[in-house]
């Protein structure tokens, strides 16, 4: 009987081999494909690090290695559970619901991670660089995945989307070897034009940092209500530009004072070309005049 029954066993085994010699190689491949999945996706950040790492700075490679090596595991999943038959149309169904929902919420985010690479390609500006762009002006303090942050002159960090940089126009003033200075200053109308124009020119000319090409210029442009109008301009080294700018609003003063030219303050002069009579009622006096107590 035991015999029997062990012989009625080894023949169902043996009936039941090519099926299970089936599922067993179905199970191999698709650990195989998650094992080649995992290999090729350790390739790929190896490779990343070595190549891509050295020349990408840090918060935009992060974003690209995550995308890359994820997206490879992804379709490495895929790809092992279609050999077990498993049904991803509900799967799919569900994600595709859930991708439209996380889009939207994420859509933002995806503009401003690929408006950071483009801004990385283009290189508008790096850290320290002073910018102007949305009516801030500052020094750029860091540059993430999704934004930029700028420390404004009065110590205020402001944080914009690169989105936003993108499609604004950004003012780098390291980009320029010299940067051009504008300085009026306005003089009475009693005074000598020529000589306030040659006491600030001298001025110019003997500052260190004003450039002799382009050459400094003095000159008239407005003829205003309380004064004639000139405008100093000159060119200096960007990275000295605040300083001298500076400098010389604080010289101009004593340099037209040395030169007795008057820098006047608004004021406004009343001409009577005809003389009027006023007839002014006196006080009355006498008897009659009413004593104030």
């Amino acid at each position: 009987m035991v015999a029997e029954g062990i012989a009625q066993r080894v023949a169902s085994l043996l009936a039941t081999w090519p099926a299970i010699e089936k599922q067993i190689l179905l199970y191999v491949s698709v650990a195989a494909i998650l094992a080649a999945t995992i290999g090729i996706a350790i390739l790929v950040r190896y490779w990343l690090r070595r190549s891509l790492r050295p020349k990408m700075p840090p918060h935009i490679y992060v974003g690209v290695e995550k995308i890359l090596v994820y997206g490879i595991v992804a379709a490495g999943v895929v790809a092992a559970l279609a050999p077990l038959g498993i049904n991803l149309t509900g799967l799919l169904m569900v994600g595709g619901f859930a991708s439209i929902v996380i889009g939207f919420a994420a859509q933002t985010v995806f503009s401003n991670f690929f408006s950071g690479m483009l801004l990385y390609i283009e290189r508008p500006f790096k850290i320290g660089d002073p910018i102007r762009v949305l009516n801030y002006v500052g020094r750029v303090e860091d540059i993430s995945m999704v934004s930029t942050k700028i420390r404004t002159w009065d110590g205020v960090l402001v944080r914009i989307p690169n989105e936003k940089l993108m499609n604004s126009d950004i003012s780098n003033y390291t980009k320029s070897v010299a940067r051009r200075i504008d300085i009026q200053i306005g003089i009475s109308y009693c005074s000598d034009i020529e000589r306030a124009r040659q006491a600030l020119l001298k001025m110019l000319e003997e500052h260190p940092m004003v450039l002799v090409y382009p050459p400094p210029h003095v000159y008239v442009v407005d003829y205003g209500d309380s004064a004639i109008v000139l405008k100093v301009r000159c060119w200096v080294p960007t990275p000295v530009w605040f300083d001298t700018y500076m400098a010389l609003i604080a010289q101009i003063k004593p340099t037209l004072d040395r030169a007795g030219i008057e820098i006047p303050f608004p004021q406004l002069d009343l001409h009577v070309k005809e003389a009027v009579n006023l007839n002014l009622l006196s006080r009355p006096s006498g008897e009659d005049a009413e004593v104030a107590p």
